[in-house]
């Protein structure tokens, strides 16, 4: 080993990594969109490292080689840039997490660091485990952390069992999350992070993130937000004062469907947090991909971070373009007479409108030739209620011929589901009750198709109730498979 031969790669890095830097700080004084459609993958690398390649290149290899073992040393012990292990980084991986880090610091001072994983729930572990770590001064005391119960039936599970009844870490839960006396309430000096997903999902519940996050502040503690349904194309909580923002990507972020992905956003410089872990608050996301994850592994796949990263690119135009088709029909079901109840915020009648049009506005509308000033936007997701219970809601969901019948959602594709019997079921019947989950709710997210043709599907669906016969699919698929196989044993 050369002490020598080390330091000159140390000295390259340094250089390279201010060149990315430098590029960097441009592209932040671009607009959404072309952060979106360019990320931090630039000309000069395309030119230098990738053959000229336009769009980013999938590099689907395991593993990085290394000039020597100088390099290979400087780089295991992260003092270069390095993708020595695709399960720790790679540069498919990296272009991905600088554009999400890019989106959600969009229109401030702030600087992000991302770290992607492999899904959206593996983005919820990884963001509030490394603050559930025993207090070595006090190592009896039970730690706590204060979050809503209005969270996707994954989130509920992973907080009730994984973390509260396998691990005995008390989930104190948020009932009323716009009553900022209840979260205060349940805070104290052992509570380690604050926890809220909006709007969330399918309840649509919503709460002033300024207001909680001088709470977290007060109790240097971070506040952590489940964005997913939102996107940074409508709301960029760490400029509202979080501290790290989740998305599951699988979702709207990446509508075509294809894969599995996650992402950890965290603001820098998280100096105020009273966690005894310089380099957890110096650069969360770093420290993520570098040490808890890379010895648990739950990091992405280069295949799926591109995949991601392609759908990334029109992001704004189609969070925009499913907000209005969503508009439409929830304004058709809140008239219909077999619609009990319709959970939208973007209705004036929902008691949360007010507070989520301060929140919840399409990024750069002042800037869009169609607009010119800015407008609000309350993103795919909906649920409504069935009046007339349970069987009639299945009812009403099996007669859907347009809208797919899926637990999937932010497709660009309309996909509907029963919550009580799929993605939130296993939460039981008391944990839908505080979540305000009702077996009569039909989830709905609203797709790019033209919004006449699905209302015309749910207005056909719930003409079942008035005893009209709708013609469903045969169980025997004509596709055939191994689901259409199972089926006919």
């Amino acid at each position: 080993m050369s002490s020598d031969g080390k330091q000159y790669y140390i000295d390259a890095a340094k250089r390279s990594m201010q060149w990315h830097k430098d590029y960097i700080d441009k592209m932040r004084k671009c607009r959404f969109d072309t952060i979106a459609v360019h990320g931090v993958y630039s000309m000069q690398e395309a030119l230098d490292f990738n053959q000229g390649s336009v769009i980013e290149p999938i590099y689907m290899s395991t593993s990085q080689t290394y000039r020597d073992s100088d390099e290979m040393e400087a780089a295991l012990a992260y003092q270069i840039p390095t993708w020595c292990y695709s399960r720790i980084a790679n540069p498919s991986m990296y272009y991905f997490e600088g554009v999400l880090a890019l989106l959600e610091t969009y229109g401030s001072e702030h600087t992000a660091t991302c770290c992607a994983t492999s899904s959206g729930i593996s983005a919820i572990d990884s963001a509030c485990d490394p603050f559930l770590v025993i207090d070595k001064k006090n190592p009896g005391q039970k730690m706590n952390f204060v979050a809503t119960c209005k969270v996707y039936g994954g989130t509920f599970q992973q907080f009730a069992i994984r973390k509260d009844q396998e691990r005995n870490i008390e989930w104190r839960k948020v009932v009323n999350s716009t009553n900022i006396e209840e979260w205060e309430s349940l805070i104290d000096e052992n509570t380690r992070f604050l926890y809220g997903e909006m709007p969330s999902n399918p309840g649509q519940a919503f709460f002033d993130i300024e207001k909680v996050a001088e709470l977290a502040r007060k109790n240097r503690i971070p506040l952590i937000i489940d964005s997913t349904v939102a996107t940074p194309a409508l709301m960029r909580p760490i400029n509202w004062g979080a501290d790290i923002v989740i998305q599951s990507v699988t979702k709207t972020m990446t509508s075509s469907g294809f894969g599995i992905s996650g992402a950890v956003i965290a603001k820098n410089n998280l100096n105020h947090l009273k966690i005894d872990n310089d380099e957890l608050k110096a650069n969360f996301g770093f420290y993520l991909k570098g040490l808890p994850n890379r010895d648990n592994g739950p990091n992405i796949s280069p295949m799926n971070a591109i995949l991601a990263l392609n759908d990334i690119r029109t992001l704004r135009s189609k969070i925009d373009l499913m907000s209005r088709n969503t508009m439409k029909v929830a304004e058709f079901l809140v008239k219909h007479k077999h619609v009990e109840q319709v959970d939208y915020l973007g209705l004036e009648s929902h008691p949360l409108h007010k507070l989520a049009k301060k929140y919840l506005v399409l990024v750069d509308s002042e800037y869009d030739e169609l607009y010119k000033e800015k407008v609000n936007r309350y993103g795919h997701l909906m649920s409504f209620r069935i009046k007339k219970g349970a069987q009639a809601t299945r009812d009403v969901f099996d007669g859907l011929q347009r809208i797919w019948r899926a637990t999937d959602l932010g497709r660009i594709k309309s996909v509907a589901t029963i919550p009580s019997i799929s993605t939130h079921s296993q939460q039981g019947e008391e944990g839908r009750k505080i979540a305000d989950i009702p077996a009569n709710l039909i989830r709905l997210c609203v797709g790019a198709e033209h919004p006449d043709d699905i209302i015309a599907d749910l207005d056909q669906a719930l003409s079942v109730l008035d005893g009209k016969k709708i013609a469903v699919s045969s169980p025997e698929y004509s596709a055939g498979g191994a689901s259409s196989a199972r089926l006919r044993k």
